[in-house]
Order: C-alpha cells, then structure tokens, then sequence
C-alpha cells in the first residue's frame, strides 16, 4: 500500500493519496484545485486515480474533488449524512456513489470503512483504512477536520458563516458523541488529519503531521474532557474568526465547485492601462513585498505579499463578484500565474490581467510614473509623536495579542475586520498602523489608503521592533475586554 500526504503550507491543508501498486488504482481524500500535482506523483508510481472522496463539505478551501473526477474520470463517493440543507448538490454526476457511516469500498487490496462522524460537520465522515494483503484489521483513519493532532475541529462554522442557527450546541454535542464512539479503536491506530498548525478549522492544532489514537486519547484536551456540558462549552471558548470567504466556499463545495480552465495567465497590461481600471473601482492586488510596495504603488491597490498568508488575507478581503488585477514585481508571467492558480485554490478565478510595476526610480520622471508610496515610520518616532499626542495608533493584530501586550492608547482593529469598520477611525490627526512584523500593518495601510483615508503611516518591523528598541507595552485590563 502507498500512502502519500499532500500539504498545501498556505492553507494549512492535507489531502491523502491511497494506492494499490497490484491493482494501479488510488484514491484522493481530501484534494484541493491543485489537480496536477496528485497526478504527476501518481504516474510517478504507476498509478491511475480511480476513487476520490473527502471527508466533509470544507469551508477552508474549494474543494478538487469535482474537478479530480472531470480530469480523471475517477468515481466520487460522497457523503449523504447529515441536514437536508447540507447534501451536495452535484451528487448524480458520473455517477457519483453516495456513501454513509457503516459503507465499504475498495482500491485493489485496500478496503476503506465509511465512519460517520458528526460535530464538525453534519454529513462529516472518516475513513478507516485496511492493506488487506497484510492484514484483517485497520491502519489508520484519516480524520479530516474531526481529531487533529491535539485538537478536534470546531462545530461553530455552519452558525457563524452558514447562517445556521443554533448548530453550535447541536454541532458539539454531536462531537463529544463522537469522540467517545472513537474509543472503541486501538490505541495503535494511526491519525491522518486534515489540517495542521496554522487553520482555523479549529483552535490550537498541532504541527506533527500524524498522531495515533492512543496518543491522542492521552493528550489531547478534548479526549481528557469527559463530561459533555463541560465539553460543549470549552469547545467553543478562544476559537479564532472564520474569515468571510468561509461562507462562500461552503456554499460552492455543497452546490459544486465550478471547473477550472486550465493553468493560463491573466493578460498583461500596461501600468497606464491598469491605473485607468483602478481609478473606476476594479479591485487590484499588489502582491510584491511590503518594502517594495511603500516605495511606489497605484493608488488604490491593496498590498497582499505572495507568501504563505496570501490566500488568507485574499479570502477576507477581496469579492468574489467582479474582475481582480494583479501587480506583479520582475518576471512577471511566472508570479502572475503563481498568484492566480493560489487565489483559484479559494475560488476567486476572475484574475483578469497583471501589470509589471516597475521602481519609481526607473519611470524617469519626478512624481514617481504616478506612483504612490506608503509613508513608514521607526518605532522611536512614533513613541515621540505618541508622547506628544499628534497620532492615533491601530493595532491590527487579532484580540488575543493586543491582550497580551500593546502600545498604551492604540485601538484593536483586526486586519479582516478593518473595512467593515472604516467608520471607526479618527480623521482628526495621521494614523499609524502596526502588527507583529509590519506585513498585516502594510496589508492594513493600503485598505485605508484605498478607502481615501489620508495620513496613514506604517510601523516598520511592527510591534517586534518596538520591543526591541526597549519601548513599553500594557496588557489588557480584565473591564477592557470584549
């Protein structure tokens, strides 16, 4: 039996190819849009993907099961547990098979055991895997978002951006139901979860890629909770917010993912070209370097650095129901496909153009080609402005690290909640934004740039150089907590 994990770092995400070297055929658990890439490493070993299936309806990413069996003509299984208002709707195309907790199917020698798992999800399902050309009993399960390593998945997500309400409780006490059914498995059964370190499909995963569930049973909190009240309401405490496009991916994963065309490049454009699409309104993406961008960008384009939070910051702050643009640095081509094929791993597939931009010190002219820079400030500078009450300061990290340490007067504005909350910010002096290490700060910057807020300055190197230059922080009092 083979058995390969595919982890996409910017999604935080884990999908598993099974294959049976005898009988040539695989199965995908759990694949984004990155179709190629599971078949490269299939032909690589011999294998043709016959099955694909995925543990539940995602809200962190689209899902490539439809798009695995278009290219393929792999058979989907899918599950039909769970609510009515949460069934795929895509499931009689080539000819799908519906499967159910208590099913079984095989790849060659390997039999695959449908576990319905509810608490996460309703319809969630996991898979229990046998070699039964070694043995009669299960290696492992792949979990999805049910047990992570040291963490079990949320049962917030369809009430807070599904709309559903009430599901929360019901969510966790079907999770607690069962973690217990769990224990009825070896302790040697080794854990494939869905995700790891960095998702916010649950609250404090773990960055080891497997687990067993012996070990878990030991330490993982939720294991060790045994009374259910107690459960449902810890599981719930400190979860992180669900950015906005989790909304719409849940919509698109339960309707049916649309297919993609295949890899091409957003056309290119000329930067008085792309300047005229910004000035109307088209949302325009610089995706080079915080530095980069402060010394000469569009006005009106967003900085999101192509880095391993791209995708995140992509999914709260941009729409999908329009045309998206690209700024792109030097060789152009390359980023601009790179950047699109990750905006297309969370759905938004309406890039239509890049432009090359280049420093204003190659436009040959004396206001920068018509460029705009994003005035930056030392942390010594801004404590001296401070000190002298001439600027306001918003910190755009999440609630829990303004808590535990943040400049005396600055006012908590989390970066993905920034645009709905424009009306908050003062007009009445310059406005410094800052975050950990400057990169949310610049993301922050350009926002309020872009919505015409004037005398908006960057903390350079964030809060990290502010500690370093010796400056103090408060913690939050308990009456200021919210």
């Amino acid at each position: 039996m083979i058995i390969k994990r595919f982890y996409e770092d910017r999604l935080a995400q884990a999908s598993y190819l099974i294959g049976c070297p005898r009988s040539g055929q695989a199965l995908l658990i759990d694949p984004n849009r990155d179709v190629e890439r599971y078949r490269r490493y299939a032909t690589s070993e011999g294998l043709r993907i016959t099955h694909v299936t995925e543990t539940h309806i995602h809200a962190d990413f689209l899902s490539g099961t439809r798009e695995v069996a278009h290219r393929t003509g792999a058979k989907m299984y899918l599950s039909i547990e769970g609510e009515p208002d949460w069934k795929y709707g895509f499931g009689d195309e080539q000819d799908a098979v519906s499967i159910k907790g208590g099913d079984e199917f095989s790849v060659g020698d390997i039999r695959i055991e449908v576990i319905h798992v509810p608490g996460h999800t309703p319809e969630h399902v996991a898979f229990l895997v046998t070699d039964t050309s070694e043995a009669d009993e299960p290696m492992g399960m792949f979990t999805g978002d049910f047990i992570f390593v040291g963490d079990v998945g949320r049962p917030d997500l369809l009430e807070k951006v599904a709309a559903q309400s009430g599901t929360l409780e019901v969510g966790a006490r079907q999770l607690f139901h069962s973690l217990q059914r769990a224990k009825e498995f070896a302790d040697y059964l080794l854990l494939w979860p869905g995700h790891g370190a960095g998702s916010a499909c649950g609250r404090a995963l773990g960055a080891v890629p497997a687990s067993t569930l012996g070990y878990e049973r030991r330490f993982n909190w939720a294991f060790r909770c045994r009374d259910e009240s107690e459960f449902i309401r810890d599981v719930a405490e400190g979860q992180p917010d669900p950015p906005n496009y989790y909304a719409e991916m849940k919509r698109l994963n339960r309707d049916g993912p649309p297919l993609l065309d295949r890899e091409r490049c957003p056309a290119p454009l000329s930067q008085q070209e792309l300047s005229t699409l910004v000035k109307a309104g088209a949302p325009t993406i610089d995706v080079r370097s915080p530095r980069e961008f402060a010394s000469g960008h569009l006005p009106g384009s967003i900085n999101i650095p192509l880095g391993r939070s791209f995708i995140r910051w992509s999914g709260w702050l941009l729409p999908y129901d329009t045309d998206l643009y690209l700024v792109v640095g030097g060789d152009s081509d390359r980023i601009a496909r790179d950047a699109a094929s990750a905006l297309g791993l969370i759905g938004l597939d309406r890039v239509a153009g890049h432009c090359e931009l280049g420093l204003p010190s190659r436009t040959g002219d004396g206001n920068g080609g018509g460029l705009a820079r994003q005035p930056q400030i030392s942390a010594r500078e801004l404590a001296e402005k401070l000190a002298s009450d001439r600027v306001h300061v918003i910190d755009v990290r999440e609630r829990f690290e303004w808590e535990e340490g943040h400049i005396k007067g600055s006012k908590n504005l989390p970066l993905g909640h920034l645009p709905i909350r424009l009306n908050e910010i003062p007009k009445d002096r310059p406005i410094a934004v800052h975050c950990e290490l400057g990169v949310r700060s610049s993301i922050a910057a350009s926002v309020l740039a872009a919505a015409g807020i004037e005398n908006v300055i960057n903390l350079e190197g964030g809060i990290e150089d502010w500690r370093k230059a010796g400056l103090p922080l408060e913690k939050a009092h308990a009456a200021s907590r919210v």
